[in-house]
């Protein structure tokens, strides 16, 4: 049932990601600066989102001396987290608007430190690939 109703509050939030002028309907227009604060946060998410897309294909064309699977293991990593970020960034943003217009508590997430561990991961995988100087 749990999952069920995280279903239905995803699809409901994602027409909010395409017409989010009706958010007006949720709640209470807060003080603008609480809005402004959101945004910020989700352009921060998005700059995240980038950098990782960049890394991503910065390791696929700036190592190519890396084993194949190895490089593109890395760059795909990258690019999946950055595409996750930038997913996780509008509905994170959407979610924390209509909290923030019913007088709510923020929603709480797993998401950052999932996405730390993630490119904590790869992190340590380029530590290897400059240990090892993958030299043919």
């Amino acid at each position: 049932m749990g999952k069920v109703l995280r279903v239905i509050e995803l699809v409901r939030n994602v027409r909010f990601w395409f017409a989010p002028g009706r958010i007006e309907d949720e709640g209470e227009t807060p003080d603008y600066r609480f809005s402004l604060a959101n945004e910020r946060t989700f352009l921060a998410w998005l700059r995240t989102s980038l950098a990782l897309i960049g890394g991503g294909f910065a390791v696929d064309q700036f190592l190519p001396d890396l084993p194949w699977a190895w490089r593109v293991g890395l760059a795909l990593g990258l690019l999946a987290a950055g595409a996750l970020c930038a997913l996780r960034a509008v509905n994170h943003w959407v979610r924390c608007e209509r909290a923030i217009r019913r007088r709510e508590n923020l929603p709480v997430s797993r998401f950052p430190a999932l996405l730390s561990i993630g490119v904590a991961l790869v992190a340590l995988a380029m530590v290897v690939v400059v240990l090892a100087g993958w030299q043919e």
